[in-house]
This record gives C-alpha cells, sequence and structure tokens, in this order.
C-alpha cells in the first residue's frame, strides 16, 4: 500500500493525510521550516547522489538540474543566478535556514559557495521574505545538513580527476547512537582550468581555481524532548580572473567564509521551540596583480539571534511566531593610492530585527491554508509590512492545486549606501508583488506540475553615472515578471530494473518597464532534463539542457545576444561488492560551442573518472 506521509512542525506532531502512520528514525534538521514550505510549496530536493553528477561547482549543478539560469564568467569565474527574470540580488542563498547573502553585493557568488558536503540542495520558486528574509523575490536555493540517530557508523570517500587537470575529493564521517550524532565531511578541489575554444579562438588564460571546504556537525539529546544541535562550515577558495592575451594583466580573487549555528530544540506534542544563534563571516581579497599584494578587500561579520515558536491551539489550528535579531558589521580595505585614500568602504555596522507570524489551518485532509505577516526593522532603513498567503487543495485523487500570494523585498546592502564614492544613504528598499498557482497532475507513475507566475518589482536598485564622474546608486527600475514553470516527472521499479525521469521547461518574460525591453541575460526559454537508469549494480544517466536567445543588452540588440544552446551530459557506474563504485562522465558530450556570458565560452567536450568508497 503506498503511503504518503505529510510532516508538520516537529518530528513528534504531525498532520497525516492519505496513509497511514510510518515509524521512521529520529532525524533532527536544522532548517526545522522547510518542512512546512513543503506542504505549500514545490520544492526542488537534488541528493548528495545526484550532486555528484555535475561536481565542478554549484553553478553547473544548478544549471542542469534546476530552473535558475547561471550566467558563468567562464567555467569556475564569477558567478550568478537569475530566477523567474529577477537579479541575482533578488535570490536568496539559505544555509540551514540562514540567509547568507553577501552584506557588501546583496548576492551569493555561486561558485564561492561549496557544492559538497550537504545532506539536501533544495530549490524554491517564489517569494519567501516572510521566513527566509530580504533577497527572497525570485526564489530560493537551500543548504540544509541534517543528524540522524541510531544509525551507528558510517564513512565514504569520492575522488574524481576529469579534464583540464581538475581534481575533486570529497570525504565524510558520521556516527550516531540513541542520543548522541556526530558528522564530519571535507572538500577539496583543484584545476588548472585551461581549456581551449577553437571556434571561438580562446584560451582561457589565468584561469586556475581551487576551493576547500571543512563541515562539521553534533547533536545531543539532553532530556526526551530536548536536543543542542551545532553545525559549521569553513571554507577557502582562490579563483585567477581569465584574460584574453597572453601578456595580459594576471588577476586573482580569493574569499573564506565561516558558518555556524548552535540551536536548542524542544519538541513535545502541542508545541515545539528552537532557539538559534548564529555567526557567519565573509572576507574577500581582490589582486589587482597575481603577485603583488592585495588592492581591495572587505571583511563582513554577522551575529544572528533566532527563535522559532510553534503551537497548536487545536489539532487543526497551528500558530507560528518567528523573531529575529541581528548585528552585521563591514570593514573594508582602502589603501593610499598617491597619498589618496582609494574607493571602497570603511567600518560600518546596522543592527536589524523582524517578527513574523504565521497562522496554519488544516480544515480537512485534503485542504490547507497559511496566512503570514512581518515586520523587518532595519535601522536608518524604513522597511514595508510583508505578508503571504498560501493554501493547497488535493482537488481529487490525481489532480491538486495550490496559490501562493506574497509581498517581498530586499533592503539595500553595504556597498549601495556607503561606497565611497557615491554610495545612497537614502536608498529604499526594494519591493515585490508576486502570485504563482501549482497545477499538479497525477497518473500512474507519472506527475506533472504545470505553475505560471507574475511578479511586480517596484523600487530596483540600479548603479547609474553621476555628473561628478562616479556611479551611485537610485531606486529607479521597475520590472514587470510573468511566465510558466513546469517539469514531468516519471520514476518505475521493475524487477532489478530501476528507472527515473523528469524533464523541466520555463518560460520567463522579463520586461523593464522603463524601456519595454527584455531584462538582460534572461532567457526566455529554458529546458533542462534528466534520465537515469539501474540494472543491479550498473547506474546509467543523461542530462540536456537548452537555452534560449539571451539578450546581454537593455535594447535587446540582435548581433550582441547569446546564440541558442543544447549540451547534453552522460556517464555510467558500476559498483561492486556494495562498497566501491567506479564512474565515468562525459561533459558535453555534443560538443557544443556555448557562451553564458558574452566573450567567456564555456568548456566543449571534456572527461572524468571517478571512484567511491563506502565504510
Amino acid at each position: 500500500m503506498k503511503k504518503t506521509l505529510v510532516l508538520l512542525l516537529s518530528s513528534s506532531a504531525y498532520f497525516l493525510c492519505l496513509g497511514q502512520e510510518k515509524a521512521i528514525d529520529t532525524v533532527y534538521i536544522f532548517d526545522n521550516q522547510m518542512k512546512k514550505v513543503k506542504l505549500f510549496h514545490k520544492v526542488n530536493t537534488i541528493t548528495p547522489q545526484d550532486v555528484e553528477k555535475n561536481s565542478t561547482n554549484l553553478s553547473e549543478l544548478l544549471r542542469f538540474q534546476s530552473p535558475v539560469y547561471i550566467k558563468e564568467n567562464g567555467r569556475g569565474a564569477v558567478s550568478s543566478p537569475s530566477f523567474r527574470g529577477t537579479t541575482a540580488q533578488q535570490t536568496a542563498f539559505v544555509w540551514n535556514g540562514i540567509n547568507i547573502n553577501s552584506n557588501f553585493l546583496g548576492q551569493g557568488d555561486v561558485n564561492n559557495i561549496p557544492l559538497f558536503g550537504y545532506d539536501h540542495l533544495e530549490v524554491k520558486a517564489g517569494g519567501g521574505s516572510v521566513i527566509y528574509g530580504s533577497g527572497a523575490i525570485g526564489g530560493s536555493i537551500h543548504l540544509n545538513n541534517s543528524l540522524d540517530f541510531n544509525n551507528g557508523f558510517k564513512a565514504s570517500l569520492y575522488s574524481e580527476a576529469g579534464s583540464f587537470n581538475t581534481f575533486t575529493n570529497f570525504g565524510q564521517a558520521s556516527y550516531s547512537n540513541d542520543k548522541f550524532s556526530f558528522k564530519v565531511s571535507g572538500n577539496h578541489s583543484i584545476s588548472q582550468n585551461d581549456y581551449e575554444v577553437e571556434e571561438k579562438n580562446y584560451l582561457n588564460r589565468n584561469g586556475k581555481y581551487y576551493n576547500s571546504t571543512f563541515n562539521v556537525g553534533a547533536s545531543y539529546k539532553i532530556a526526551q524532548h530536548q536536543t543542542i544541535s551545532w553545525q559549521s562550515q569553513f571554507f577557502d577558495s582562490a579563483q585567477n580572473y581569465p584574460i584574453f592575451v597572453e601578456n595580459g594583466n594576471r588577476t586573482k580573487y580569493e574569499t573564506q567564509s565561516i558558518r555556524s549555528l548552535i540551536s536548542w530544540d524542544i519538541n513535545k506534542n502541542k508545541f515545539s521551540n528552537s532557539l538559534k544563534a548564529a555567526y557567519t563571516e565573509e572576507n574577500f581579497q581582490y589582486f589587482g596583480n597575481y603577485n603583488a599584494p592585495k588592492t581591495s578587500g572587505s571583511s563582513g561579520k554577522n551575529y544572528i539571534f533566532k527563535n522559532d515558536f510553534n503551537y497548536f491551539i487545536v489539532p487543526k489550528l497551528n500558530i507560528n511566531v518567528i523573531t529575529e535579531f541581528q548585528v552585521n558589521k563591514g570593514e573594508g580595505y582602502q589603501p593610499y593610492i598617491q597619498g589618496v585614500k582609494a574607493e571602497g568602504i570603511g567600518d560600518v555596522s546596522r543592527n536589524v530585527g523582524s517578527v513574523a507570524g504565521l497562522l496554519r489551518y488544516f480544515p480537512t485532509k485534503d485542504l490547507r491554508f497559511e496566512a503570514g505577516v512581518k515586520k523587518d526593522f532595519v535601522q536608518d532603513i524604513s522597511s514595508p509590512l510583508l505578508y503571504s498567503f498560501s493554501g493547497k487543495w488535493n482537488a481529487l485523487q490525481w489532480y491538486s492545486v495550490g496559490i501562493n500570494v506574497s509581498r517581498n523585498f530586499r533592503f539595500p546592502t553595504f556597498n549601495d549606501l556607503y561606497w565611497n564614492p557615491g554610495g545612497n544613504p537614502d536608498l529604499k528598499p526594494e519591493n515585490s508583488y508576486q502570485m504563482d498557482m501549482d497545477h499538479e497532475f497525477k497518473l500512474g507513475e507519472f506527475k506533472l506540475m504545470v505553475s505560471p507566475y507574475y511578479l511586480n518589482i517596484s523600487d530596483d536598485i540600479v548603479w547609474l553615472p553621476t555628473a561628478a564622474g562616479y556611479w551611485s546608486p537610485v531606486n529607479i527600475g521597475k520590472v514587470q515578471s510573468y511566465g510558466l514553470e513546469s517539469q514531468i516527472s516519471f520514476e518505475k521499479q521493475f524487477r532489478e530494473h530501476h528507472f527515473r525521469f523528469n524533464l523541466g521547461y520555463t518560460l520567463s518574460k522579463s520586461i523593464n518597464k522603463a524601456t519595454e525591453k527584455q531584462m538582460m541575460y534572461v532567457p526566455l526559454h529554458k529546458v533542462f532534463g534528466n534520465f537515469d537508469y539501474q540494472y543491479k549494480f550498473i547506474k546509467f544517466y543523461v542530462q540536456g539542457m537548452f537555452n534560449g536567445l539571451t539578450y546581454t543588452t537593455t535594447d535587446e540588440k540582435r548581433e550582441d545576444a547569446l546564440d541558442p544552446y543544447f549540451v547534453l551530459n552522460t556517464g555510467i557506474s558500476a559498483t561492486l561488492l556494495k562498497k566501491y563504485t567506479l564512474g565515468f562522465k562525459i561533459n558535453n558530450l555534443t560538443n557544443t560551442v556555448y557562451e553564458t556570458v558574452s566573450y567567456y565560452p564555456m568548456p566543449k567536450r571534456n572527461y572524468s573518472i571517478s571512484a567511491t568508497i563506502n565504510f
């Protein structure tokens, strides 16, 4: 009998629909809001096994396994997302429930966010500022860890060698009993990245990069219903920026980040409470000359306190109150050049607080509603009142429908406010109103999701040139974005044959209201798909991605646009003695010449081999 279990609010309190109770091992999830989000929103989950298909970097993974458009200045270089036609600053990166977008740039540099070491990597479309804060306008990308109990000792090692002298090594180990759980992992990737694209007369000179990550987490049950948990991540990387001629000026960028949180959780039948304290730090250094001292840089530190309280007033009615307080600090590096202080940021600081309330109502097992409201208190900035409403109805056995409406925002960054010269302390937050509908159809093993959406964004922060010769940000942009996200999936087990298939399509019409033209680097069409087949100890996969015409100028100039392209990857692996796995991958099997950013072609056909040992 097929069982469907919908978990609610804590490991001990849940709403059960269309199924039966099922005993599961206790699992501690650091982002305790995500399981509630999934009750009302479509969330694409990418497993650690799926991550290994696109092990080069997070950019490649999102490009082939999500609807997000990734613009990358050549493989492994600066990279940013576009979600539902929005900008990189309007996509939130969330690590274990904590928003980690940069205080300086307001976005996440995709290739400077670790790829390995998560238990779940999840992509959520649509606004989420009521829960996940500033920047969650177009969507959010969640990097989540969990800790389980009663699983003893487990360990694995993954090693891969590929074209362009690329090497990736990842190891992890965990131990747990009925009261204590511990997990540790580490990753190191390095590449000379010296690929060539003859058709473009392009050699990726000075393209070397490396990155290292260390993750550690622990959880201890201090009482029957109480748990203390800790999760930390340490990241270090360096990127050389590509040059177009042999004697060009060789530059590089280095960054280091620290993320650490501790959580005290109480879970009982009628209520649960999660109290978190977190510390995040970002540091970067830019070297205008590869072998010279740094020419610019910044260091940012965030101290975060967050409490998440849930209470069942009656079995069908739940109230959720989330309070948060942050201290954001930034320190810029401004050397003196010929006696004059260089551009940049001095020492800055601000306090940010918020109060959010959500009410969830479950009148029947097939119908649920959620309404939320939030007020942010940002030092020296007037923030709007945010709200959200979601509903989901399982109308028929084969059809369900959901609706989501919300107001979201993004407050100005340190660079927007304090950059010298040009910072504008009078900026207002960006505002967005969004609505989407999820239509889900089920026929046998097939599932089809169709989600039309609409966003209206105002007070966009845009940097413009001034009469004094420098650039300064102003609230001027208005963007209207609408389109369609759809995905069809199929999974079937037939004796020793296992098939899994998914195909996604996005239509993104994102219009700058000042010009009535499509926004830059927003493709009108994107298609991505993955097919997996397993027979006994053999696994095989194929994945493809089509990207439509993409404008790179504000006037839709065709000759400057990126041409449509289709890229196909494939791989095969074999598991021996249930412990040893050998794999072989071909990336860009079609040998396609393509760019995601003008003048920076991506690699043509390339190869890798991998080995995994499970203990």
